[in-house]
């Protein structure tokens, strides 16, 4: 299996994921979601990175994080290594914990592009099919087939919010900040006019529950290696250094597509105009241009 690529430079933004060996549960209680939120502290502390946004879910975390000190690599090894040795002892358990290495995806730090990462990963507890966003229910009510009801977008937004493990709570207002979370960035980037921030961003996530919008990047992270403008690209591509085990990683590194190309293919998908939505309010879309 092809290692991912690793690129880590000075004050990166990362949108960093774990996935529990043959997709096991790595989280059993809430006593092992608190070990691990105790470890994400400690790893502020002891790498100085900045934590974003974090959820745990049955199986796998997601961080979107940012590395003034350029050891993403370091840091998340520590982490992964220090909860397995943990949960092995507290649960008795033998053999590796996580399957391989972590997956970390570059995130363009100017612009829209973390609240973009951000976005996904707060929309990770409700991403299933009985709440009608399975992979193809999202796509039919993205298009328009399947539109939410109104007990579904109840449903929906009960999980988002009751979801204990998600810095969402914190971000949406409904809970206090921790010290060692960062939250104005990205409360900057999603603020609009006048409007509190922490309204704003509530907005950005509860409105795609709500109306039933079609897919974008923001909903499906996980299939690139980076998200950000051109000129990111361009210098990320120059950073990827990789050996023969991570050739497949190298290769779709090759094949990212110029920004142009992206606008191109959401003007198609949306049958319209990039001038005609890209201000629009309450669009998904928009925040492309944000970018």
């Amino acid at each position: 299996m092809a290692r991912p690529v690793r690129i880590d430079v000075a004050d990166g933004w990362y949108h960093v994921t774990a996935r529990g060996i043959d997709r096991r549960a790595i989280f059993v209680e809430d006593r092992d979601r608190q070990h691990f939120i105790d470890l994400a502290e400690e790893m502020v502390e002891r790498f100085g990175v900045r934590l974003h946004a974090y959820v745990l879910m049955g199986n796998h975390y997601h961080f979107l994080i940012q590395t003034p000190r350029a050891n993403a690599s370091a840091a998340l090894q520590w982490v992964n290594v220090s909860y397995s040795v943990w949960f092995n002892r507290w649960h008795r358990h033998c053999g590796p914990l996580f399957q391989g290495r972590f997956k970390s995806i570059p995130i363009d730090g100017d612009g829209a592009w973390a609240l973009i990462a951000s976005l996904y990963l707060h929309l990770n507890p409700v991403r299933r099919q009985g709440l009608g966003l399975g992979k193809r229910q999202r796509r039919a009510e993205g298009q328009g087939l399947n539109a939410p009801g109104v007990e579904v977008v109840r449903a929906r937004l009960k999980t988002l919010r009751a979801h204990r493990w998600s810095s969402y709570g914190v971000y949406a207002g409904y809970r206090t900040q921790p010290a060692w979370l960062t939250c104005d960035g990205l409360w900057a980037r999603a603020q609009r006019g006048t409007e509190n921030a922490k309204t704003s961003y509530r907005h950005w996530v509860e409105d795609y529950l709500r109306q039933g919008l079609a897919e974008t990047p923001a909903t499906r992270l996980t299939a690139v290696v980076a998200i950000g403008s051109v000129a990111f690209l361009d210098r990320m591509r120059v950073l990827v250094k990789g050996d023969g085990a991570e050739q497949h990683d190298l290769r779709r590194w090759k094949r990212l597509l110029p920004f142009e190309r992206v606008v191109q293919a959401v003007e198609k998908a949306k049958a319209e105009t990039w001038d005609s939505f890209c201000d629009r309010r309450g669009d998904w879309a928009e925040i492309w241009h944000c970018g």
